[in-house]
Parts: structure tokens; C-alpha cells; sequence
């Protein structure tokens, strides 16, 4: 038996999520425990989890502390895990009992292991089979015949658990008993892949022999949407767990994940572990223990799912690396593609950061050889990329409250005569992004955010996309009460697809944005009959861009391409590059038939469209590096965000003039502060939000500086700062 690090009684300093800021002491359960160790400890009349990291430091008269009542049976926090929290707390200025929570983010970690109710088929249908009957069987189909417990099965079917007990002493449904978190299914590495091209069997072979290296290193897999860099990296994922060890990877969307475990399953013969909001908290649980175990081989995941104990991870996949939805905006303000290569670092891991269309800064690190970097230039198999080509809208006869060009109805029409798919893109959610008075002028906003209301006909609703607030549409204005005068200002999807209605009446179309799914589950439905053919148009948000196959689309028209080329971002013209060629990427996927994409735009001369309709993707980064070299910002310089907010505008400006004029520590560094200034939407939620910019060098010791500046002002309790370091949007 290994002798604990800490006998009984004997002071222990724990970590807790509690935002205390600090490791509390205690003394050591009876049975001893050692550092890394879970522990159940009191704090006040509660009980709660902690994790002991290291000797107390307090200087409390040992005898009355108090005790931990037990250590947890779960595997201890290893030392990579520890240092990785560490890590990142110190870059992203975040407390540590915070970091804590994202790793601990499971219920019943400290429950012993016990059995439960699952259901699965026995038999054929009922007799009398009802509309909520065949519902509960749609679930079950899937769950892919899985075994699934009795609340999972019910809120997936939406009907009471009385109905799948019906189905129980009907014969259809069998309750057996099983483990509360048993393992999951063995993948097996040695099953044969898909075959491969010479240059997707060159950049396996790269990554295949980095696995077996077992050792650190970083690299940049570039390659055309439909190039096949699933099934590249996949083969990394193979040597990996030939290897005995584990692999991770990273989606930047939920609605990803089924067709992408369906390839897994195909590669590996089972399905992985899977981690994101959409899995149940019985399956989170699962996950958690069987990945502490070293039981999880793979498993497939959101941002959050880096947190994760591995036993032994030896590969990190970030796929679609450049996606913005892998900087967590709060909370714990954290980019998870950069804190992928921090925890690679700490566990000999390989990253393999995915991308047709890479981040500046993962392109940058590629270039100063600090990432190796693969290229794949052509689709998998015999698919052909796509041809692209402008409509220039101002040469365009368009009638007054339309937006799709006679130009794009005309091939539109062309693909619904061979019975091909059709994909609108215009990246604003609901009907209209602002309702107008035509008397008054009076613009509807939210009552609690500087923002205005956008209406949503489906649900008859305004709704706030800042807060969420939502209200009925009125009949009359709200100022000046006059009926009859409230006016739609600009498209969304829901009034493209009025307009795609019109003009295309026999069409079948279907919507995709995230607002019009009550559920992840509904939303993969929808994204599966699109697949199978199930519309002819799909209109769609940024979402459809996301690395989705549609094998029967063959053409992509975008609505608006001049949506996202201004503004104060930074990042507004890299962005629009990326989200350009992802969407148009979606086009002929398959070898039978050729893709198009038509952008329509009033400056179809712009020097991004023309990059995105040249293909000069190279010559598009270099000029766009050398901008951002030129003045200094990212990746060529830092920056970080300070955001104020509180109820009272003026108090909160006074806090961040306060904090300008007392910045010594940030000018000692060679940096500069930039503000305050309201946020560009200065008040969501009834608290109004000042933002401050630090700029400073590369090399500058920014970390130490900003949390000795902000340390140094005191603010009253309801107004609260926020660091933000590299920051991804400045709204």
C-alpha cells in the first residue's frame, strides 16, 4: 500500500470551487490522503468537493481545524492536470477556483457507484399505437438501439414517464437493470480507414508517426473544404490509441457531432465519448469517471471537454481551429484552440489544429515554423471544388423589398430542374433586424439593452439577441400609438424565406438557424433530412457553414457578402474571408456534379471578395499579417480588454477614467490603455458595460502588469471588471 502524503489530522491545504480566492485549510480525513486527491469537505454548514493542492499554508492552530470527512472514490487530479489549471489561470488572469469548476463540471462526482432503470426494445409496436407512443420509439431509433434510462428517454420523446412504462407492460419496451456508469464500448485502431490520396495518405503518414513519437508538437492541417481532413486526422486518432492512449477532439458546434460519430463508429467499429450541453448529466457523469479511469479512449466534444481528467492524452484535435465559438466569452474567459497547445504541452500531446480556412494567428505560428503545417489542395475522392463568381448587385434590376437578384433566382431555378440542392446564406437570424415606424421614426429596442428588438414572425415575438428578452408584436407603435404604421427594416432567414416561398412556390425549403430548434436532438434531426434530400432550398445562418455535407447541394448564393466587411473589428475582414469560403465550400461535395457559388455584392472589388473569388488564400494572409505587423496588433502584438459594468452609467465611467489615469503599471511595460469608452452596446441586461484596450508589445510581462493595475482601484460591490486577454470581439 502506498503511504499517503498526508497521514491523518495533519494539515492539508484544499482547493474548492467556492469563490474564496484562496486553498483553505484543513486537517486530513482518517483514512490520509495525498495531493491531488478529491476530498469532501464542510465550509460553513455545507458540504462540498475540493481537491488538495499541497501543504496548509495558514498559520490557524492546527487543532481547531476542522476535518475532511472522506476523500472520493475517483482517480486523484495528476500533476499535468494541476499544472494545466494552473497554467491557464495565470494567462487568462482567472481565479483558480474558477478553473476548478471547469473541471469539475459534473454531478454526483462524489456518489458511490450504483445501478439504474434503462429501457430498450423487446418487441414489435402496440397495437394501439398513439401519437405519443410512436414518439417514444422515434427516440429509441436515435439512440441507435442503446439501452437509455427513463428521464433521458422521456424528455427526448417530450411525454411522461407514465407512457414509457405503458410501453413496458405492452411488451414493446424491456426495464433492465444497469450499471449507473459503466464503460464504454472498446475501439478497435487496427481496422482498415478509407482509402486515400497521395497527399491525405502523406499528411496521415506525418501525423501517424507524430503520435507514435509521443512527445509535444503542434501542426496546422490546411486543407479545401471536402479535402478530407476528418479522415487525415482520424488516422492520428488511430495511431494514437494504438498507442494506448487517449484522444480528444474539439467541435466548434453541437449539430457537428452525429454525422461525426457515425464516421467514428465507422473507423473504429463503436461509438466514442461524447461531452457538450446536449448529452445528459447521467452521461456527463459517465464520461467524467470513465475518461478519470482511462476507460474513454476518445472522446468527442465542446470547448469545455480540454478540461476533462485524462489518464493519458496523447492527441488533441481542434477541428475548425478558426471558429469563434471556441473563445469562451464568460466566465472564465479562455480560447480553447490556444489552451489545446498549453495542455499538449504539459502531457507530451500532439495537437492537430484543422482548418480550411486557418486563424491568423495558427497561419502566423505556421510561418515562423513554431507550428509544422500540412497542406490538402484537393477534395477527397474525385470532388471538384466549387466555381465562384460575383453577382454585382448594382447592375442588378431588383424590385423595392426583395433580395435575391434575378441573376441567383435564374440558377436556383436551373438546380430545382436537375433536382439538386440549393443553399441561401445570410447570416441574421429571425425576420427583420430592426421594426420601424413609418410615422415617427420611433426604432422598437429592448427595454433592458441598448439594442433593438428583432422580430421573429414564426413565433409572432420580438426578441432581444442580447438578453433574451422577448414580447408580442404590437399592432400600434409604442410612441406615437398609431396603428397600422410598424415596418420591417431589412431581411432575416424567416423573411428570405417568404420571399423564397414566392418565387419558388413547388420548392421545398427548410431553415436553418439556431433560434428555430428547441434542441440540439431537433436540430441534427433537421440537418439529417437535409442531407438525405429532404428540401430542395436551404436557407440558412452562419451555422450551415460549419462543416456540414450535403452531398445533393451544388449551389451556395449569399445574400448579403458585404454583411461583415466594415465596422471597428479587427477582425471583421478575416472573419468574412473565413465564413465567405466556408459557406461556399458547402457546394459540390460530391464527384457527380460540380458546385457554384454566387456572391451577391454592391463592391464586388473589395480586395477580400476578390481574394475569396481568385483563391488567393496565401496572398489574402500575407497582406492581412502584414496589416496587423504594421500596427502592432495580433498575433504581432497583445492585447487585452477591461470591461466595467454596473447599474449606474456614471459611476462606471468614473471607475475606468479612474483606472486611465492610473495606469503606471501598464506605461512600465511600453503598453498603452485606450479608453474608457462605452461599449459599442453600452447597456444589456440594465447594466451599462465601459470598456478599456491595453495594447503592448509581444514580449511584454502583460499578465503581472494588468492584475497589479486593476488591483490597486477599488469599485463598489454591484460593479464587477472583467479581464479579457487576447480578446475575440469588442462588442
Amino acid at each position: 500500500m502506498i503511504r499517503p502524503d498526508f497521514l491523518p489530522g495533519t494539515r492539508i491545504g484544499v482547493l474548492t470551487t467556492q469563490p474564496l480566492d484562496r486553498v483553505l485549510d484543513y486537517r486530513a480525513p482518517e483514512s490520509g490522503c495525498s495531493v491531488g486527491d478529491f476530498v469532501e469537505v464542510p465550509l460553513g454548514p455545507r458540504k462540498i468537493i475540493g481537491v488538495v493542492w499541497g501543504d496548509g499554508e495558514g498559520t490557524f492552530d492546527a487543532s481547531k481545524l476542522r476535518a475532511a470527512y472522506r476523500k472520493l472514490d475517483v482517480p486523484p487530479m495528476r500533476d499535468e492536470m494541476r499544472a494545466f489549471l494552473e497554467r491557464a489561470a495565470a494567462y487568462t488572469l482567472t481565479p483558480m477556483e474558477a478553473m476548478l469548476r471547469l473541471a469539475t463540471r459534473v454531478s454526483g462526482l462524489g456518489d458511490p457507484p450504483g445501478a439504474r432503470k434503462v429501457y430498450a426494445l423487446a418487441g414489435g409496436p402496440p397495437a394501439r399505437l398513439t401519437d405519443a407512443r410512436a414518439r417514444v420509439l422515434d427516440a429509441m431509433d436515435d439512440f441507435d438501439g442503446a439501452a437509455v434510462g427513463l428521464s433521458e428517454l422521456a424528455n427526448a420523446a417530450g411525454v411522461s414517464h407514465g407512457v414509457v412504462k405503458g410501453l413496458v407492460q405492452l411488451g414493446t419496451l424491456i426495464e433492465v437493470e444497469a450499471p449507473r456508469d459503466g464503460p464504454f464500448p472498446r475501439l478497435d485502431p487496427m481496422l482498415p480507414g478509407k482509402e486515400l490520396a497521395a497527399d491525405q495518405a502523406y499528411a496521415a503518414k506525418v501525423l501517424r508517426h507524430a503520435a507514435h513519437d509521443a512527445k509535444y508538437g503542434a501542426t496546422l492541417l490546411k486543407g479545401v473544404t471536402g479535402s478530407g481532413k476528418t479522415e487525415v486526422y482520424l488516422e492520428a486518432v488511430a495511431a494514437t490509441l494504438a498507442k494506448g492512449r487517449q484522444a480528444l477532439v474539439l467541435l466548434p458546434e453541437i449539430a457537428l457531432t452525429a454525422e461525426f460519430l457515425t464516421r467514428v463508429e465507422a473507423r473504429f467499429g463503436a461509438r466514442p465519448a461524447e461531452w457538450h450541453s446536449g448529452v445528459t448529466q447521467a452521461e456527463r457523469r459517465r464520461c467524467w469517471g470513465q475518461v478519470a479511469h482511462g476507460n474513454a479512449q476518445l472522446v468527442v466534444g465542446a470547448r469545455s471537454a480540454l478540461f476533462l481528467p485524462f489518464q493519458d492524452l496523447g492527441l488533441i484535435v481542434v477541428d475548425e481551429e478558426h471558429d469563434s465559438s471556441y473563445k469562451q466569452e464568460d466566465g472564465a474567459h479562455y480560447n480553447a484552440r490556444d489552451m489545446a497547445v498549453l495542455r499538449a504541452t504539459l502531457c507530451s500531446a500532439q495537437v492537430v489544429l484543422a482548418s480550411a480556412t486557418p486563424s491568423l494567428e495558427s497561419w502566423a505560428n505556421a510561418q515562423s515554423g513554431k507550428y509544422a503545417r500540412l497542406d490538402l489542395t484537393s477534395r477527397f475522392g474525385e470532388a471538384q471544388m466549387p466555381s465562384l463568381a460575383a453577382i454585382d448587385m448594382r447592375t442588378e434590376d431588383l424590385v423595392s423589398g426583395t433580395w435575391i437578384s434575378p441573376t441567383l433566382v435564374g440558377a436556383v431555378r436551373q438546380r430545382i430542374e436537375k433536382g439538386e440542392q440549393s443553399l441561401l446564406f445570410l447570416n441574421r437570424r429571425g425576420y427583420a433586424p430592426l421594426t420601424l415606424c413609418r410615422a415617427c421614426g420611433h426604432q422598437i429596442e429592448c427595454d433592458e439593452c441598448d439594442a433593438r428588438m428583432v422580430e421573429h414572425r414564426f413565433q409572432k415575438r420580438l426578441i432581444c439577441h442580447q438578453c433574451g428578452a422577448s414580447r408580442s408584436m404590437p399592432t400600434e407603435c409604442p410612441n406615437c400609438h398609431l396603428e397600422g404604421k410598424l415596418a420591417p427594416v431589412g431581411p432575416g432567414v424567416e423573411r428570405l424565406a417568404e420571399e423564397v416561398s414566392h418565387l419558388f412556390p413547388e420548392a421545398r425549403t427548410a431553415i436553418l438557424s439556431s433560434d428555430l430548434f428547441g434542441s440540439a436532438r431537433a436540430l441534427k434531426a433537421q440537418i439529417q433530412d437535409i442531407a438525405g434530400g429532404g428540401a430542395d432550398i436551404i436557407i440558412g445562418t452562419q451555422i450551415v457553414a460549419k462543416g456540414h455535407n450535403f452531398p445533393k447541394l451544388t449551389l451556395v448564393g449569399v445574400i448579403d457578402a458585404d454583411l461583415g466587411l466594415h465596422g471597428s473589428d479587427l477582425r471583421a475582414s478575416e472573419r468574412t474571408f473565413q465564413l465567405m469560403r466556408q459557406v461556399a465550400g458547402r457546394a459540390g461535395r460530391v464527384a457527380e456534379a460540380k458546385g457554384e457559388a454566387l456572391l451577391q455584392s454592391f463592391q464586388p472589388e473589395h480586395p477580400v471578395l476578390q481574394a475569396i473569388l481568385t483563391g488567393e488564400d496565401e496572398a489574402f494572409w500575407e497582406a492581412e499579417a502584414a496589416a496587423r505587423q504594421s500596427a502592432g496588433m495580433p498575433p504581432f502584438g497583445r492585447l487585452a480588454g477591461v470591461v466595467l459594468t454596473g447599474p449606474d452609467q456614471d459611476v462606471v465611467m468614473q471607475i475606468g477614467q479612474k483606472l486611465a489615469r492610473n495606469s503606471g503599471s501598464i506605461a512600465q511595460i511600453g503598453a498603452q490603455v485606450f479608453g474608457p469608452a462605452l461599449a459599442p452596446i453600452a447597456r444589456i441586461r440594465g447594466q451599462f458595460r465601459v470598456r478599456l484596450l491595453v495594447k503592448a508589445e509581444k514580449t511584454a510581462p502583460l499578465q503581472v502588469a494588468l492584475a497589479r493595475w486593476v488591483g490597486q482601484v477599488k469599485r463598489p460591490p454591484n460593479v464587477r471588471l472583467t479581464l479579457d486577454i487576447d480578446p475575440q470581439s469588442f462588442y
